[in-house]
This record gives C-alpha cells, sequence and structure tokens, in this order.
C-alpha cells in the first residue's frame, strides 16, 4: 500500500509523484492501493498524481485503488469529472 503525505499541493507534487512512481515499481501483489488518509492539504495537483499513479498501474497491468479519500478531494474529484477513474461507486456516494 502506497501512503500519500499529509500535503499535495503544486509546490510537493513532482516530488509525491517521483517518490509515488519509484514506490509503484517495488509494489508486488494484484492492485496498486493509494491510501490517501493522511492527506489535509490538497489542491488540484493531489488529483494530477494520483492519475498519474493510475495510469502507470494500468501500464503495469494492475487495477488501481484509492482508499480512506477525504470528502473534500472527493469533491474535487466529482468536479473535475476523474471520479469515475478515482474512486470507487461507494466512496462517490458517500
Amino acid at each position: 500500500m502506497l501512503l500519500l503525505p499529509a500535503s499535495v499541493t503544486a509546490r510537493e507534487a513532482n516530488d509525491t509523484r517521483r517518490l509515488l512512481t519509484q514506490a509503484l515499481k517495488t509494489e508486488s501483489g494484484g492492485a496498486v492501493v493509494v491510501d490517501a488518509s493522511n492527506l489535509t492539504h490538497f489542491d488540484s495537483s493531489a488529483l494530477a498524481v494520483l492519475l498519474e499513479c493510475h495510469r502507470a498501474a494500468d501500464a503495469w497491468g494492475k487495477p488501481f485503488e484509492l482508499r480512506n479519500a477525504p470528502p473534500k478531494l472527493v469533491a474535487l474529484a466529482q468536479l473535475y469529472g476523474v471520479d469515475a477513474l478515482l474512486l470507487d461507486a461507494k466512496t462517490t456516494a458517500a
């Protein structure tokens, strides 16, 4: 499982994306699972990082799963129309 840091804004996005991509290479098993429970300060850059993780997982033939997304991240994903890619149905219904 990959953990997002507490803050993912434009300032931290490149470093976060790089670290998650490196971690993805060492992940074994089925799905690529990203835990967003630590995420407290973010902007749309967090969505870009998550979309990059999703693309990388797809490229390696692995399903992508985002867990513990804060409500504001869910709302932002819905606003940008990427909720279907990043969130499962029960998360978007909550």
